[in-house]
């Protein structure tokens, strides 16, 4: 009970931070959906945080994320894989998972492509907005070619953009959420993409009111939400 009271006032931290934002924004306050980034996290945690209200959750690491989603089969979860996608563990994550935030290759879409039955998977394409050395992601010079190839993928469902810029300063930060949202209005409104073309996943626990600002749709937030985390697995 504890821990389910830690989560309940961290949970309703963040609501009152992405709800503050929203309305600073001038923004609907049902305008940007919370992703609940449950890596290296108990299931209990993950039960926990979906009583409170929460149904979509990220995870970084394949199989335990499947042993997660196995045994929780039972509650109405929606699963985002927001990790680096490696090209042999496409195949599971593509019958595993109902979101996919991270694609940033034809050769990885071609292979969920084949790879996913039933509804089409949900995907976002990953850009590397900032050109960072460290970070994956299509540039954004390559981008369009990316859109059409996985427009292609009858097995794709292409839902918009996601980036992880690099948090070098408050101002570089504004810079990647405003060049990212400029590519989403540009291929939003070039009518290449279908009306569900409609979510921009930006911003996590140190920048989500940033991010909000600069028309994020979806936060990914895990330390916030969680406790504190290892560096390597901050978000």
């Amino acid at each position: 009970m504890d821990r389910l009271q830690d989560l309940k006032t961290n949970l309703d931290a963040i609501a009152d931070r992405m709800t503050h934002a929203t309305v600073s924004a001038g923004r609907a306050q049902d305008s940007v959906q919370l992703l609940a980034v449950s890596k290296t996290k108990p299931a209990s945690d993950i039960a926990g945080l979906h009583q409170l209200g929460l149904s979509q959750f990220g995870e970084n690491y394949v199989q335990e994320a499947v042993d997660k989603i196995e045994a929780m089969r039972h509650l109405p979860i929606t699963w985002h894989y927001i990790g680096h996608i490696q090209s042999n563990k496409t195949q599971i994550i593509a019958q595993h998972f109902d979101w996919v935030h991270t694609l940033d290759r034809a050769k990885i879409a071609s292979r969920l492509n084949e790879s996913r039955t039933g509804s089409p998977l949900n995907v976002l394409i990953q850009v590397n907005v900032d050109h960072a050395p460290t970070k994956s992601g299509v540039l954004p010079e390559d981008l369009d070619e990316l859109v059409a190839h996985v427009i292609q993928c009858s097995q794709l469902r292409l839902r918009g953009l996601m980036s992880i810029p690099d948090p070098e300063n408050a101002d570089a930060l504004r810079r990647a959420h405003q060049d990212l949202k400029a590519l989403f209005d540009g291929l939003r409104d070039s009518g290449r993409v279908a009306s569900d073309f409609d979510t921009l996943s930006m911003g996590m626990t140190n920048d989500l009111e940033l991010a909000i600002a600069n028309g994020s749709t979806m936060v990914r937030i895990g330390t916030a939400l969680f406790g504190a985390r290892t560096p390597k697995d901050s978000a």
